[in-house]
């Protein structure tokens, strides 16, 4: 009978920290006080009260689940080698090979919760994609990312919400907006904000020849309503007009579509995805104050990048990762020098070991 005790003391030392780092002790006192809370015959007289405190119920409920259910497990292994020794049957050193094997795959994907450090890790993100320098190709390469960013969402059971998009000239798209919805939203995709360069051989050239694109991806968290800044309505300009793309029978059809300029910051906004122009302009303003919340926080930073991130030409010499499909196929990100030669999955929505390795460079940058 091969022995464990290693393998299994360092699993257990794993989801120790994990209940440390989730502050597992803090979050069973705090499910026991918001049940008293959720129990209120009146929550829901003030839903948005109400639709907070179930969120963090759940959430806390959630993680003290997570951990108890890792103990749970490490417990019944150390039971079976116990009695496995106490028998002498080997049978079973497979089933607790593989067990300890699975137990350490989901504590990886678990200590990725320890990387984050920012107050709004945890909340829904609103991102942006535009494209950069070189014409239709950037335009397609902006369709590419939004199609990556919403791939990668789904495959993590986030919600994602295509707010606006803008149609190319000739192919793909100049913009979209998008709210993607789910624990850890903003700290997984803060990492991405930034310029992407593709290289190909460009579909749109009659020659064939290889041309670089340019597109780039912004994100900020989400606001709950309780925490919107107040806005003057002097200094926004409202502007309606008719939808573009797919969307529906009323796409087309009316001016549903809304605009919301801020004048004294210039940040403009738009959503045309919903069935009317009272809702659209309800979810235009709702982006535009997460970005002006965004703006404030940069304000009182003493370096505008802990939350921005750099803001560069959507250009050469300013791209954080680089796609390249020809002459050879290799993603590399350019911060972290982590690279992949599949890049069809990468394209496909399989960012997470990009992700984990920003989240482990800017732990040591720190």
């Amino acid at each position: 009978m091969r022995d464990f005790s290693d393998a299994l003391a360092e699993v257990r030392r794993r989801v120790s920290d994990a209940r440390a780092y989730l502050r597992v002790d803090e979050a069973q006192a705090r499910v026991a006080e918001l049940e008293t809370q959720a129990s209120e015959p009146d929550l829901w007289d003030d839903p948005d009260r109400a639709r907070s405190l179930t969120t963090e119920l759940a959430r806390a409920r959630d993680d003290v689940e997570i951990v108890e259910g890792l103990e749970q497990r490490i417990s019944d292994v150390e039971t079976l080698c116990q009695l496995s020794r106490e028998e002498g049957d080997e049978s079973v050193e497979t089933e607790i090979d593989a067990e300890l094997r699975a137990l350490s795959d989901g504590l990886d994907h678990l200590e990725l919760r320890a990387l984050f450090r920012g107050e709004h890790d945890e909340r829904d993100t609103i991102c942006e994609v535009h494209s950069g320098a070189g014409g239709t190709d950037a335009q397609d390469w902006a369709q590419m990312l939004l199609r990556m960013f919403t791939r990668w969402a789904e495959r993590r059971g986030f919600a994602v919400e295509i707010d606006e998009v803008q149609p190319g000239t000739e192919a793909g798209i100049t913009s979209a907006t998008l709210t993607v919805k789910g624990r850890y939203a903003y700290g997984l995709l803060q990492g991405e904000r930034g310029v992407h360069r593709l290289i190909r051989i460009s579909p749109f050239d009659a020659n064939a020849r290889r041309q670089t694109a340019f597109a780039s991806f912004d994100c900020v968290p989400a606001l709950a309503p309780t925490e919107e800044p107040e806005l003057d309505p002097t200094e926004l300009r409202i502007d309606t007009y008719r939808s573009s793309g797919a969307g529906g029978q009323h796409v087309n059809v009316t001016d549903s579509a809304v605009r919301i300029t801020h004048l004294p910051s210039g940040i403009v906004v738009s959503c045309q995805n919903e069935r009317s122009q009272t809702q659209n302009k309800a979810r235009a303003m709702h982006i535009l104050l997460a970005r002006l919340a965004q703006r404030q926080r940069e304000e009182r930073e003493a370096e505008l990048a802990s939350l921005s991130g750099d803001k560069r030409d959507v250009a050469f010499g300013s791209q954080i990762r680089t796609y390249t499909l020809a002459p050879y196929r290799l993603v590399k990100d350019e911060r972290t020098r982590y690279e992949t030669g599949n890049v069809d999955a990468v394209l496909d929505g399989d960012l997470d070991s990009f992700i984990e390795a920003w989240l482990q460079w800017r732990r040591a940058a720190a």
